[in-house]
């Protein structure tokens, strides 16, 4: 059975299409535009789950939402395909960055969009925001410049859910060549086939 991704642009769904291309999954994209004015998500997504948020998937009659959430589901589709690495020590990596992904690293990077929208209020507390994300950044980057992928030294789903806040932060959050190991792996993710498919099926993305 194909799996429906309900997509929007520039948003954190492009790692499900990411994923979905790397097991090899059938599946079909429904595309969905940010409404100009406010950049959010339009209404037509709360038919799909109540919270009305991207990425959403349709498995049949399930229906799972949260990028972690379907990462996971997926992985458990295929078998364990791009899941946990057997040794312990890779494995608790894998665990430690599929969840600091969202809970650790997005939430100061979307802070800072959020305030940047702010133009009196906002500069000041982007001063105390930025060195927050400097202190992750430096720290992914004494990570990867131990290992290639984020578990280890094979790609995995923590590398997909790693992928959308290094994208942002290389955007809009000062990473650059300062950072060569972190660099490094963002050009390995975007050289990856799987990943260019998923470009091309998902439609114009700014972070790539």
């Amino acid at each position: 059975m194909t799996i429906i991704v309900h997509h929007l642009e520039n948003s954190r769904s492009q790692r499900v299409l990411w994923m979905l291309e790397e097991l090899g999954i059938p599946y079909e994209v429904r595309r969905y535009q940010r409404d100009k004015a406010t950049m959010l998500a339009p209404p037509e997504l709360r038919r799909v789950h109540p919270l009305g948020k991207s990425p959403v998937i349709e498995d049949g009659e399930r229906v799972v939402a949260e990028t972690g959430a379907i990462v996971e589901y997926l992985v458990d589709k295929a078998d364990g395909r791009l899941g946990a690495p057997p040794h312990r020590d890779a494995a608790l990596r894998y665990r430690f960055w599929l969840h600091y992904a969202e809970g650790s690293l997005m939430p100061p990077l979307l802070l800072k969009l959020v305030l940047g929208r702010i133009p009196l209020m906002g500069k000041p507390a982007m001063k105390r925001i930025q060195p927050m994300i400097d202190r992750h950044l430096d720290y992914v980057e004494s990570e990867l410049a131990q290992r290639p992928w984020f578990a280890g030294d094979a790609m995995s789903a923590a590398d997909v859910m790693m992928s959308f806040p290094l994208e942002a932060a290389r955007s809009r959050a000062g990473l650059d060549g300062s950072r060569p190991a972190t660099i490094g792996w963002l050009d390995r993710v975007h050289a990856r086939p799987a990943y260019q498919a998923a470009l091309a099926r998902g439609g114009p993305y700014a972070y790539a």
